[in-house]
């Protein structure tokens, strides 16, 4: 055997190695909540398509195609009075031929003002006690998982919310709120953005990021 094939076939293991450690990380990463930290005053945002954004993180353009399910219409409360939000796309099509966005991070937004008003902008009522705002994009099979997670908690818990947004009709807000791919989801409690999630939570996972922030609604 040439020194050639050697050499491919170490590269090739290489490859696979690789890729396997990056899927056994992106499993036990996949829908854990983190909670936010507050940033300081916001910097430059790169402009929608380019390349590269500061620091060396790619920069946020269109939100993944094939990882997610734009959002129409609205569901109506059930259950005890929670209800899942579906805010209509503004205009434009579904991406297609994009490739997937980087992976979140868990810093929170940088500019406190323009995140109050980006969740307003959004629909986010600061009198709801906690909100899932679940972010998706056209044909998304994760993202129709999230939903049925989150729609499941604000159907059965009390105090809970689901308001779910089509990334790529909301770039403002994608930018605003630091979404680096489809689905991620925040949890919003007292007008705040406090923890994130990017995949498919379990019903678990939710329920514990909720349930201090339940508590503590309840308290005051």
């Amino acid at each position: 055997m040439g020194s050639s094939a050697v050499t491919g076939l170490v590269v090739v293991a290489a490859v696979i190695v690789l890729a396997t450690a990056f899927g056994v990380w992106r499993s036990r990463r996949d829908g854990q909540f983190r909670p936010v930290t507050r940033r300081g005053p916001a910097s430059p945002t790169p402009a929608v398509g380019s390349t590269a954004a500061a620091g060396g993180r790619p920069a946020v353009g269109r939100p993944s195609a094939g990882n997610g399910t734009p959002a129409t219409g609205h569901v109506p409360a059930t259950g005890d009075g929670s209800a899942t939000e579906h805010l209509p796309a503004a205009g434009g099509s579904p991406a297609t031929g994009q490739p997937p966005v980087a992976a979140g991070t868990s810093a929170a937004p940088p500019a406190t003002g323009a995140v109050a008003g980006t969740l307003a902008a959004l629909r986010v009522d600061p009198g709801t006690p906690v909100t899932l705002l679940q972010f998706s994009s056209a044909f998304c099979a994760p993202c129709r998982a999230t939903r049925r997670v989150l729609a499941d908690v604000a159907a059965t818990v009390e105090g809970v919310a689901h308001v779910e947004v089509d990334a790529e009709s909301h770039l403002d807000a994608v930018r605003t709120l630091d979404i680096w791919r489809t689905p991620t989801t925040l949890v919003v409690a007292r007008g705040e953005v406090v923890h994130r999630a990017g995949g498919v939570p379990t019903k678990g996972q939710v329920l514990a990021a909720v349930a201090a922030l339940l508590d503590d609604a309840r308290a005051a």
